[in-house]
C-alpha cells in the first residue's frame, strides 16, 4: 500500500476536543517511525486504525489484500512499541487505534499490563491459532513465529555435540559461547522459557554459568553473532530462525557466513524449541471494534499467513499455511508447548535473575 502524507488530517478528524500529540522520540535502536493515513474524514465505518510496531514492507502487501476483499482502508502508524504505548497511555480513552501490533511476547504482556487489550471471542481466530500462540483469555493472537536456533561453527563442533539450551551453560562451553544482550527482548523470552521449564534456582545456576561461559561481552544483533561464529569469535551462538534464514539468501558475505555454521533446534528430546511470535490485539475503546476483529481474522488467513511466512522468513502461526524454501532447508522441528503468556508474564523476574548473573 503506498504510504502517503494525510496523518494531520486523519488526526484532526479522529481526535476533535483532545489536542494533537506530542512528537514521539523512538529508540535509537529501532527503525523510525513512519506514519500514513488513508481513510477519509466520516468513513469511520469503513477503516481500521492500526499502530503497528512491525517494520516489514511486506506488511503493506498484507494490509492492501485485506483493503481488496473487504473494502476497509487501513490507518497506519508505525513506531518502536514503547513510543507506540507511550502513545496510546497519552491518548487514552480518546485513541483513535483498533489494532496493535508488536513482536515478542514480553511486548504483547507489557501492552496487557498497561490495560490497553481487551478481550476477542472469534471463532475463526480460536481454530485457526493454536492454544499456546494466543493470550487465554483472547487479549492477543500470534501472527508470526521465529525459533530460537543454536547454531555452531562446522568445522570446530560436531552435529550432536549440543543440542538444549541448557548444553549452553556446561563447562566445555567456557569460552565459546556468542549472545546478545540481556536487554535484548528475545533473550528475555527466552529466559522466562527457562524459568518456567526449571524454577528460579535452576535458571539462575544456568544463566550464572551461561554467563561464564561468552566468548565475548554481549553486542550486536542476532546476525552478528552468526558472524562471529563463522569468523572464530566463538563456537555456538544464539539466534533466530528468521535472522538465520535471510542471511542464507541475503547478501555474498552473509550467505558466506550462514553456510558456515550448522543449525540446531534445542531440546528435541523434551519440551521443545523456544518459540517467540509477533502478535496483535484489539484496543480497549477502539471505535471500529467489528473492522478489527475482522482484520485480525484476516492477518490469520492463509493469503495473509504465506506473505507473511515468505516476505519476512517467518514460521506462519496457522500451521499448513505459507512454505519458506530457506526455513525448510534447517529441517522439522517440535517446538515448545509453552503459552506465550507465560514467559511474558515472567519478564521482569528473567531480567532480574539476567542482571544478578552479570549478563550485560
Amino acid at each position: 500500500m503506498t504510504r502517503h502524507i494525510l496523518l494531520s488530517l486523519f488526526l484532526a478528524t479522529s481526535m476533535i476536543g483532545c489536542g494533537s500529540p506530542a512528537p514521539e522520540t523512538s529508540d535509537p535502536t529501532e527503525p523510525a517511525e513512519t506514519e500514513s493515513a488513508v481513510a477519509e474524514s466520516g468513513a469511520q465505518n469503513q477503516t481500521v486504525n492500526v499502530y503497528s510496531a512491525r517494520h516489514y514492507d511486506v506488511d503493506d502487501e498484507v494490509y492492501a489484500s485485506f483493503t481488496r476483499e473487504t473494502g476497509i482502508k487501513v490507518n497506519l502508524i508505525e513506531g518502536d512499541s514503547a513510543a507506540l504505548l507511550e502513545r496510546l497511555r497519552r491518548e487514552g480513552e480518546q485513541s483513535p487505534a483498533d489494532i496493535f501490533i508488536t513482536v515478542d511476547a514480553g511486548r504483547l504482556y507489557q501492552a496487557e499490563q498497561e490495560g490497553i487489550f481487551q478481550p476477542v471471542e472469534s471463532e475463526i481466530l480460536s481454530q485457526r491459532i493454536p492454544a499456546n500462540l494466543r493470550h487465554p483469555d483472547g487479549l492477543w493472537f500470534g501472527l508470526t513465529k521465529r525459533a530460537r536456533l543454536i547454531v555452531y561453527a562446522k568445522d570446530r563442533v560436531q552435529p550432536g555435540e549440543i543440542d538444549s539450551y541448557e548444553d549452553l551453560a556446561e563447562a566445555k562451553w567456557k569460552g565459546r559461547v556468542l549472545i546478545r544482550s540481556s536487554s535484548n527482548i528475545y533473550n528475555q523470552s527466552l529466559m522466562g522459557s527457562i524459568l518456567a521449564a526449571h524454577g528460579e534456582e535452576a535458571a539462575e545456576a544456568w544463566c550464572r554459568d551461561l554467563v561464564a561461559n561468552m566468548a565475548r561481552k554481549p553486542q550486536g544483533g542476532d546476525r552478528d553473532q552468526v558472524r562471529a561464529v563463522a569468523a572464530g569469535e566463538g563456537d555456538v551462538a544464539v539466534a533466530n530462525s528468521y535472522y538465520l534464514a535471510h542471511m542464507s539468501s541475503g547478501s555474498p558475505e552473509d550467505q558466506a557466513a550462514a553456510s558456515k555454521v550448522g543449525v540446531v533446534f534445542p531440546n528435541q528430546q523434551d519440551r521443545g524449541t523456544h518459540v517467540n511470535i509477533s502478535g496483535a490485539g484489539v484496543i480497549k475503546g477502539a471505535p471500529n471494534r467489528d473492522n478489527a476483529i475482522r482484520f485480525l481474522e484476516h492477518l490469520t488467513g492463509e493469503a495473509a499467513q504465506q506473505l507473511f511466512a515468505g516476505g519476512n522468513k517467518e514460521y506462519p502461526s496457522v500451521a499448513g499455511y505459507g512454505s519458506v524454501p530457506e526455513l525448510e532447508a534447517f529441517g522439522e522441528f517440535k517446538e515448545d508447548s509453552l503459552n506465550a503468556s507465560v514467559f511474558g508474564s515472567s519478564n521482569q523476574q528473567a531480567l532480574m535473575i539476567m542482571d544478578r548473573c552479570g549478563w550485560r
